[in-house]
């Protein structure tokens, strides 16, 4: 199982074996080889004065391995003591994912909209509140691969922060037979980046106007992604 009950309602991932724990330090390892070779240029649109302070910054879950890479170019050169969390699924494969982020520095949360869906809505509006930005990948864990789900919506909405949506791109990677076509960029890849225009929902928002952001967000996403 990829997760227990501790109370009645209440999901509570379980800890890794340690055959997961070993394939996520290797993981991890190789990630950050292949990660000090590529070379990043930000396709920067402004720095968005207005948005100073935590931020949702939203990904595409086949661009995860990339972002890695971008977020210190792009994040840490505008939010420099801000620190950031992930939203990660609480499923077994999820939990992998967890521990390899773990060792770049990011807090996983654990959650998703088919797991734990209010309760990591509510820790990730606590690590909000702490400092930290979020990272959360919309069409994750199970796709459809580039359709938004509203759980982005609801947090911005929650938290008031606005929503940055990130993408990237290259041609030297490879992709992993998972639902998402999960892409990792090759040892010297130049990968190009991009992020839009920060999207904010209002705290008193309808959900007619949560729908009109959610397909928003997407046509934003998607015009800055290509495969």
């Amino acid at each position: 199982m990829a997760a227990a009950e501790s109370a009645p309602g209440v999901v509570v991932p379980q800890s890794l074996p340690w055959r997961r724990r070993l394939g996520a330090f290797l993981a991890a390892t190789l990630l950050r080889l292949f990660l000090n070779t590529w070379k990043v240029r930000w396709h920067d649109s402004g720095s968005h004065p207005e948005t100073k302070g935590h931020v949702i910054f939203c990904v595409w879950h086949n661009r995860l391995a990339a972002t890695l890479a971008s977020y210190n170019d792009f994040a840490h050169s505008r939010w420099p003591d801000h620190g950031l969390a992930a939203m990660i699924s609480a499923s077994r494969d999820g939990g992998v994912l967890a521990s390899v982020v773990e060792r770049f520095g990011i807090q996983p949360i654990r959650g998703s909209t088919s797991r734990r869906g209010p309760q990591a809505l509510l820790e990730a509006t606590t690590w909000m509140e702490r400092g930290y930005s979020i990272v959360i990948t919309p069409d994750g864990p199970r796709g459809p691969v580039y359709q938004i789900q509203e759980g982005i919506i609801h947090l911005a909405q929650l938290t008031g922060r606005p929503i940055i949506p990130v993408s990237n791109f290259t041609r030297w990677k490879i992709r992993l037979r998972s639902w998402d076509r999960f892409q990792i960029p090759l040892p010297f890849a130049r990968c190009q980046a991009y992020h839009g225009e920060p999207i904010w929902v209002p705290r008193d928002a309808t959900e007619a106007q949560r729908e009109e952001l959610r397909v928003k967000l997407e046509t934003a996403m998607r015009a800055i992604t290509r495969d």
